[in-house]
């Protein structure tokens, strides 16, 4: 899945680290704002997350519970943002966290530089940008 995002500042509460528990306060703002689940889907735990721009949803991710948990190791969103330089700021603000940030494979994807990261529990992101 990838995220179109004109800047990956947008929202003034979103959160890439999250955990059911909110024991885990790390975050990193991605554009996309925490919203609430529909009430028939509330119990089952997790979370989504929504970008909108000019009254229109552009994205939305639904993060969901397992148990026993295990990290989404492989299958992840893609985030992409618009320039080299927000590619940049987002890998800073990952790391700024501690966040895990891996350049390995800036290059394999041709036209699109990018990066890997993972939250503290081991699901993994990429954020890419156009050449």
């Amino acid at each position: 899945m990838a995220i179109a995002t004109s800047d990956v500042s947008v929202a003034s509460r979103s959160a890439f680290w999250v955990a059911e528990s909110r024991a885990e306060q790390r975050h990193v703002d991605v554009g996309l704002a925490e919203v609430a689940k529909p009430p028939a889907l509330a119990g089952r735990g997790g979370c989504w997350f929504r970008h909108i721009e000019d009254g229109a949803v552009l994205a939305e991710i639904h993060c969901g519970i397992e148990d026993p948990f295990h990290p989404a190791r492989t299958a992840h969103p893609a985030l992409v943002v618009d320039t080299a330089e927000q590619l940049e700021r987002m890998a800073a603000r990952i790391e700024s966290v501690d966040g895990d940030v891996d350049w390995a494979e800036r290059t394999s994807f041709e036209g699109y530089p990018r990066f890997h990261a993972r939250d503290p529990f081991g699901n993994r992101l990429e954020v890419l940008t156009p050449d």
